[in-house]
């Protein structure tokens, strides 16, 4: 299995700092590489992953005010697309953009649909609703206006997140510093509280940050500390008292959530969007309408355990289960791809009267049946990869650019001898070209019909 894992181009894969999109994708590839799936990660180029990396945007963009994030989203995009032949399946992390380019190739496209940032952005996604595979973050981030094959709850690398038994007293807001995510709530609920409160995030609203939020920093009841990388992200989270989840919009999923709560640290969260999907009222935390209500809950921590915290992530948003449903999605989809054969697939090009015109994959180590035609001859014609071909006992290798013609009633077979895809054309030159039309002298996958 062949995957092209499509990453956004914002911030590196995985992110030094912030960058939701990229580390979730970063996590789901390695973990992929991990199980033994081929995943190419279509990033910038100073990306990192276990996998093999493609890349033709040097840095991020948002880390760079030289590079043209549309220019560059363009060339990124269209690399991948442009290659799709080379990979059985592509995975794309990078919203609609990339469906407008999924019409033009075979191969088919699993999005998963990271939150919507509008409701403007919807067209494009019911244009190609038919034609990818959509993928819910979270039951509440569904759009009636579309078809979803699965919803896969995010997970997290545990490893990353060690369990801190014994907080401090400090409340926490981590995430994006914009009215969505609620900053001046979770102050004045730590205000009300009593309770000192840590900001860490970027500022993705200056205004709302020098405002709203910046007046009422003082360095100790209320302090900012800027975006915090991976390195020191469990020991703020581990040692928090809570994590204040305040927010102002339907939440996609929340991945700050789970993470919090893999530390041992519940959650005091507003509910709305995907937070009851997470949050266990007064078991890893407490579900609020108000600031008033998350004041209350603030007084009631001493009534949760933080191992049940832990245990609930350990359960339900690990890394391994977000990879594995994926894997079972693939399977899925590829399982019902027209032309898909366990050696390869195929695409139908055009077929008349008198000749028919196919496109043929075959996975590496692989080869097709010992068979033989009666209605139709062929000629083969290798476009990339290496093969031997068995014709009537003698077998003959070629490399791209090599041609061989198959008689009517000759045995043949082809096999991939390298080690990346091989693909060639195949010309049918006859008057029926049935998939019938085949008499299997020998399989490798115990097949006795056409498929």
């Amino acid at each position: 299995m062949r995957i092209a894992m499509l990453a956004p181009i914002a911030w590196r894969t995985p992110p030094r700092h912030y960058g939701p999109w990229e580390f979730m994708t970063s996590l789901l590839t390695e973990k992929l590489v991990e199980k033994g799936i081929d995943v190419t990660l279509f990033a910038t180029a100073d990306s990192q992953t276990a996998g093999k990396l493609h890349a033709v945007c040097p840095r991020p963009c948002a880390e760079d005010s030289s590079l043209d994030p549309k220019v560059w989203e363009c060339l990124h995009i269209s690399e991948l697309f442009e290659r799709a032949g080379n990979f059985d399946l592509i995975h794309n992390n990078f919203d609609f953009l990339p469906l407008t380019f999924s019409g033009l190739v075979p191969t088919p496209v699993i999005t998963t649909i990271h939150g919507f940032s509008s409701e403007k952005i919807l067209p494009v996604f019911k244009k190609y609703n038919r034609q990818s595979h959509y993928v819910a973050i979270s039951d509440a981030d569904r759009s009636p206006e579309l078809d979803y094959i699965a919803t896969v709850h995010h997970g997290i690398d545990l490893n990353l997140f060690p369990f801190t038994s014994l907080p401090d007293d400090y409340l926490l807001f981590f995430g994006r510093i914009h009215h969505d995510k609620g900053v001046v709530e979770a102050i004045e609920t730590a205000l009300t509280a009593g309770k000192r409160l840590v900001i860490a995030g970027i500022i993705q609203d200056e205004r709302y940050f020098r405002e709203k939020v910046e007046p009422r920093m003082d360095g100790d009841r209320i302090k900012y500390i800027g975006p915090v990388g991976q390195e020191k992200r469990p020991e703020i989270l581990g040692k928090a008292a809570a994590l204040l989840h305040l927010i102002n919009f339907d939440e996609p999923f929340g991945l700050s959530m789970v993470e919090s709560m893999a530390c041992g640290t519940p959650v005091i969260a507003r509910g709305r969007g995907s937070v009851p999907e997470i949050v266990v009222n007064g078991r890893n935390g407490f579900i609020v309408n108000s600031v008033e209500e998350a004041v209350s809950s603030v007084g009631m921590l001493d009534e949760i355990d933080r191992s049940v915290c832990r245990e609930n992530v350990e359960k339900r948003f690990t890394a391994d289960r977000m990879a594995d449903e994926y894997i079972e999605l693939y399977r899925k989809v590829l399982e019902q791809r027209e032309n898909y054969r366990p050696w390869g697939h195929y695409e139908n090009l055009e077929e008349d009267f008198d000749h028919k015109l196919k496109r043929i994959t075959v996975e590496p180590g692989k080869r097709l049946s010992y068979q033989k035609h009666a209605k139709r001859a062929e000629r083969w014609v290798i476009i990339r990869g290496e093969a031997v071909v068995t014709l009537d006992g003698k077998d003959i290798s070629l490399k791209a650019g090599d041609t061989v013609f198959i008689p009517k009633g000759s045995a043949h077979r082809i096999a991939n001898t390298g080690d990346e895809p091989l693909l060639f054309a195949e010309t049918q030159l006859g008057d029926y070209f049935g998939e019938d039309d085949i008499v299997r002298l020998e399989d490798d996958f115990g097949r006795t019909d056409c498929s």
